[in-house]
């Protein structure tokens, strides 16, 4: 039976027929209130390549937000296209389940080989598509596992917006409207390099900190029943881009080892050389129960996976599933990536890259008071927006200044440069450039941000 052929539509940038204005007025018509991006970065995006974004009005962006980490190679790598046309040509099905295929056999043995010890001690999970999805799997796990509930996670953590994800994220906000929160969570402060949750500061402060962890643990009045998993970022993203302490990551580690309490590590957005080493894990030489991965695992397409210590893999088949769990053009973006970054080394590149950022970020704060604290691993790094003006606390760090942030943010998106905003009250500036970027772009990206501060009102000191 011959039935007509269906009109595809050709795409290039020419085929955008209006301005960013108009696109953004359909999309508000469209969309639920829910969006997020769009009111902050107003643009209608025509065409993308490396680190340059370029909109429908033909006006170019530095893009400093990668998809929140996504794509660690940049927008549209050359290799990453190929391997999606090397797919539809071969024939390969693009949904398979989790039924196997030569490709995801590739992709398996190439990821595990970047886990500790070559990942002879791991298997891998493929969950759905997201990092919330995989999250949603390790917690289970971990319960199913140990056969206790609570789990342990920390304030100023961000893993995901579904149910048990949203649960042990320190965020408030998501939560107002949600009520029957999975039970059990008990939070615990996080080390911050800025502003020490204690009011300690300093090496006291993280002494402080690993002491407290591991006298709550060992404490039989506690109140707190022995958990079934401890659950944070080696590097806390969304959270104000706030690194871990290493010994405090150390005496963690230690602790949940000792305790028979599996230590999941979120290396969703801080993965896949984010940080100068593969895993932002690796700079505390420790090895977790479980490794939540995402974002830059698929390439650029929508992938999650876990990496499970064997002896945990307490699954009975069909125990935890998800339909698209096998995305064949995910694994085939992903398999690029992850070779080109560790073929190129690209985590030793981004390390050179992130010092020399920082240290040029740390000369213009001397100009620019308003620039509270640089911090941050490779090229993750985060800028606290603060009042000078104002008096400091008793540890000399002043007050956030979030209405400063958002209009830094809007002043640099009108010097043609991408970046977010996150951390508490939204006050801190994050860079997630692609992990490509080259020194004349970086170079670049400094010029305009100096133009956002100078056109945002700010004076220059000294």
């Amino acid at each position: 039976m011959m039935t007509d052929k269906v009109r595809i539509e050709t795409l290039d940038a020419t085929s955008f027929k209006g301005n960013n204005d108009q696109f953004l007025a359909r999309q508000a018509e469209f969309e639920s209130n829910v969006r997020s991006y769009p009111r902050k970065l107003p643009l209608a995006i025509a065409k993308a390549n490396g680190v340059w974004i370029t909109d429908v009005e033909n006006k170019d962006y530095l893009d400093c937000l990668a998809g929140a980490g996504t794509l660690a190679l940049g927008h549209n790598h050359p290799d990453v296209l190929q391997s999606i046309q090397n797919v539809i040509s071969s024939g390969l099905p693009l949904h398979t389940l989790d039924l196997t295929t030569p490709l995801k056999d590739q992709f398996s043995e190439y990821l595990l080989s970047l886990l500790p010890h070559q990942g002879k001690d791991y298997c891998l999970q493929f969950t759905g598509p997201t990092g919330a999805d995989a999250v949603e799997a390790a917690l289970k796990l971990a319960k199913k596992t140990t056969g206790r509930n609570s789990v342990i996670s920390f304030s100023g953590g961000y893993h995901g917006m579904t149910h048990g994800a949203l649960s042990v994220t320190g965020n408030l906000g998501p939560k107002e409207a949600t009520s029957g929160m999975m039970t059990e969570v008990q939070f615990m402060p996080y080390p911050h390099l800025y502003r020490c949750p204690l009011g300690i500061g300093g090496q006291a402060g993280i002494d402080a900190l690993s002491y407290y962890f591991e006298n709550l643990i060992n404490d039989v009045e506690s109140g707190v029943r022995k958990p079934a998993a401890v659950i944070l970022e080696a590097v806390q993203g969304e959270g104000g881009v706030n690194p871990a302490p290493i010994e405090w990551l150390q005496r963690i580690r230690k602790v949940t080892q000792e305790h028979g309490i599996l230590l999941i590590l979120d290396e969703v957005q801080a993965g896949f050389a984010r940080t100068g080493k593969f895993f932002a894990f690796e700079h505390a030489g420790i090895e977790p129960d479980i490794i939540v991965m995402s974002k830059a695992v698929g390439g650029g397409l929508p992938l999650a996976v876990l990496g499970i210590k064997k002896e945990f893999d307490a699954w009975s088949p069909g125990h935890h599933s998800g339909t698209f769990r096998g995305n064949q053009l995910a694994m085939a973006t992903g398999l690029t990536t992850l070779k080109i970054l560790k073929e190129q080394d690209i985590a030793g590149q981004v390390a050179v890259k992130g010092e020399w950022l920082k240290a040029q970020l740390t000369q213009l704060q001397k100009r620019f008071p308003q620039i509270g604290h640089i911090r941050g691993l490779g090229l993750m790094i985060g800028m606290e927006i603060v009042k000078p003006q104002a008096p400091t606390d008793h540890l000399g760090c002043y007050p956030a200044d979030p209405e400063l942030a958002v209009l830094l943010q809007k002043k640099c998106f009108d010097a043609g440069l991408i970046l977010e905003r996150g951390g508490r009250h939204g006050c801190v500036l994050r860079l997630l450039p692609s992990l490509l970027i080259s020194q004349v772009e970086l170079t670049l990206f400094l010029e305009k941000f100096e133009q956002a501060l100078l056109s945002a009102g700010l004076q220059p000191q000294g």
